[in-house]
């Protein structure tokens, strides 16, 4: 079995951090007009399954054959941000700014990693 292309992880974790926008952004407004998918988008566990499978898909395409500082500082800082925010850290209130800015700031590291593989 190949492992998957580089392209595809990229795209995939930029798809993935478009879901956790759409959670983050969407969810709650949709969830307003239906208690039961209220109840499904205030559980914890949503939370730790996106981060469980973030952190390793953006591991393996940002992380591997030697990348920019740039590139694994952003991939670095947008899945701690994304942790802190799945973890109510520093508090419940910040949850939603620190979760979108950490997935707008790893969907920034991927398009980058896909642009700098691109023009070699």
């Amino acid at each position: 079995m190949k492992p998957a292309p580089s392209s595809l992880l990229d795209a995939s974790a930029v798809g993935l951090s478009g879901l956790c926008l759409a959670h983050c952004l969407a969810l709650p407004l949709v969830a307003a007009f239906s208690p039961l998918l209220a109840t499904w988008a205030e559980a914890e566990w949503v939370h730790a399954v996106v981060i469980g499978m973030a952190a390793p898909l953006s591991i393996f395409a940002l992380w591997r054959r030697g990348k920019g500082l740039a590139i694994i500082g952003l991939s670095a800082l947008g899945l701690s941000m994304l942790t802190l925010g799945a973890f109510h850290w520093p508090s419940a209130e910040l949850e939603t700014p620190i979760t979108v800015a950490g997935s707008l700031v790893l969907a920034c590291a991927h398009t980058l990693n896909w642009r700098r593989r691109h023009a070699h």
